[in-house]
């Protein structure tokens, strides 16, 4: 089970596609994120979930979030993939050790070696306001990020 609203969003540096640190407190010292674990980049689900959040981009900038990806590619796989989809949100590899930062949130599936589809909305203390997840093959549904959004508010 991914960790729950009110958990303290565990620390991370991870590289983007572009092979840049990313930190999560940096991130969130400028404004809320919206990390978003996935399985694997170009896998159908994968492809079909990133694509809608890729389509509602305004809905997250309206919300004064960050939407970052995560998954346990490598960063020339999501770098691929990102150009590939026109994906222009940070992707981030938990690649190496492996799933260490999925495992931190509770987000990963060791049986299968990668993350949960799981979300969390995390303000700009560090505080989880949101969080939900999927069972494998389903993807996560527009209205649930804007139920999560809300609870920014």
């Amino acid at each position: 089970m991914p960790l729950p609203p009110g958990a303290l969003a565990p620390d991370f540096s991870l590289l983007d596609q572009f092979g840049r640190t990313v930190r999560l407190s940096e991130i969130r010292a400028a404004q809320p994120v919206v990390l978003v674990f996935f399985p694997l980049a170009f896998s159908r689900t994968c492809e079909g979930e990133l694509g809608a959040l890729r389509d509602e981009l305004p809905l997250f900038a309206d919300a004064g979030v960050q939407l970052v990806g995560i998954s346990v590619d490598s960063k020339f796989a999501l770098r691929a993939w990102a150009e590939e989809q026109g994906f222009d949100f940070p992707l981030l590899a938990d690649f190496w050790p492996h799933g260490e930062v999925a495992r931190a949130y509770d987000a990963f599936i060791d049986e299968r070696g990668f993350a949960a589809r799981a979300t969390f909305v995390i303000d700009g203390d560090g505080v989880i306001r949101a969080a939900f997840a999927t069972e494998p093959g389903e993807p996560r549904r527009l209205e649930q990020y804007r139920e999560a959004l809300a609870a920014l508010r």
